[in-house]
């Protein structure tokens, strides 16, 4: 186990990261659409929004404990999903999970994941996880797909809305991103500086998608799969899929994607139990504004009616609190998931959680606050958001 108490922020294990995991998995967590400029406004806006410090106040017997859709979690932090996430760390998916379990947040997996469903179960012990659906044009496979998330015990799932086409990402095409990397001259001269990525990669079976491979019709190889996933994302996807998906699921249903306060009002119509307000980490529209400039309006015509999440740009614990105060019930953790587990694996994921936990529990004793669930926009200082 390393020892990671010199590590401090969620910005040191981003630069152990950039040092160890290969470039194109780098390049394809820690980049944006076309200018990058969305993905830039979400962490850069956070910036702008001040804290009201309170002084004599009561700091004793803090809580950051909270609910998302009636799960008790231990801060109101859940792991986003992440496709390729097993490419940032050998069974990256694996780590991630289990430092969630144990830290006691809800982890996300993604459809577009290494390891699989069953895998994450199994590592597991069949505690709960969420499962992220893209809308495919195989409602066959889809089916399949979500009683596979049944059968592995996943307690909610997130259906993402904002991924119909591909947003042009520049770094992906020039790296050539595939699973596994293509053995080019410039691919393996970049995997010859880092072996320890190497021996994980060589220590697993899992290098490919693990929820699609085997299971979709005709994709028993990776050369298959390339054709298929770019076939395969349904443009024509409507409310009345969703409609579809929640009775086929049954279950709670989470959609990811929403930033216009009339898709809030639409998303409250559907039935699900909650939404979160989310760019992609300004991975798909270059152009649209930061999530947590779009989280008030949003969260406004959503009211009480469903749970407001939001993700996009959270490096740090005071980052958790603003998006509190601003009328998010709870947030969710991509990049600075990523970055800490292709830094050191599960022990960096954990590293990464007590950091953030630390940094919100102190910010919320400093604006006057001991309960997160008392936590509302009193605690920012008017004119900053």
């Amino acid at each position: 186990m390393p020892d990671l108490s010199k590590i401090t922020c969620i910005e040191d294990l981003r630069v152990i990261a950039k040092r160890r995991v290969p470039r194109m998995f780098y390049d394809y967590a820690d980049s944006g659409a076309w200018t990058e400029g969305t993905y830039r406004d979400n962490e850069n806006a956070f910036q702008k929004i001040k804290l009201r410090q309170r002084v004599a106040v009561n700091m004793e017997g803090r809580s950051t404990r909270t609910t998302m859709i009636g799960q008790d979690v231990a801060m109101p932090v859940a792991i986003a999903p992440t496709g390729l996430t097993g490419m940032q760390h050998a069974d990256g998916e694996i780590h991630g999970a289990r430092a969630a379990k144990a830290f006691g947040i809800p982890f996300t997996l993604s459809t577009m994941s290494i390891c699989s469903l069953e895998d994450i179960a199994e590592a597991t012990g069949r505690h709960p996880f969420w499962f992220q659906l893209y809308v495919m044009r195989d409602r066959d496979f889809m089916e399949r797909l979500i009683d596979r998330a049944k059968a592995a015990n996943c307690s909610a799932l997130q259906l993402t809305l904002d991924l119909q086409v591909l947003g042009q990402r520049h770094k992906d095409i020039k790296n050539g991103l595939s699973t596994p990397p293509k053995p080019t001259i410039a691919n393996l001269i970049n995997l010859a500086t880092k072996p320890r990525w190497c021996l994980g990669m060589l220590g697993t079976q899992r290098r490919s998608f693990g929820n699609i491979v085997g299971h979709a019709k005709n994709v028993s190889d990776v050369s298959s799969l390339s054709t298929w996933t770019a076939e395969q994302f349904d443009p024509s996807l409507n409310w009345g899929d969703i409609e579809w998906i929640k009775r086929r699921w049954g279950g709670k249903l989470v959609l990811k994607g929403i930033m216009d306060a009339e898709d809030a009002r639409l998303a409250v119509d559907s039935g699900a139990d909650a939404l979160i307000v989310s760019n992609h980490g300004g991975r798909q529209l270059d152009g649209a504004p930061a999530s947590i400039d779009a989280l008030p309006a949003i969260a406004d015509a959503a009211g009480d009616r469903i749970e407001v999440w939001m993700d996009g740009g959270i490096r740090s614990g005071q980052d958790v609190l603003k998006a509190r105060a601003l009328g998010a019930r709870g947030t969710l953790i991509g990049r600075s998931f990523l970055y800490a587990l292709g830094a050191f694996g599960e022990a960096g994921v954990t590293r990464a959680l007590q950091i953030i936990h630390k940094e919100l529990d102190v910010t919320m004793a400093f604006c006057g606050r001991t309960q997160i669930d008392t936590v509302d926009s009193s605690i920012l200082l008017p004119g900053t958001f």
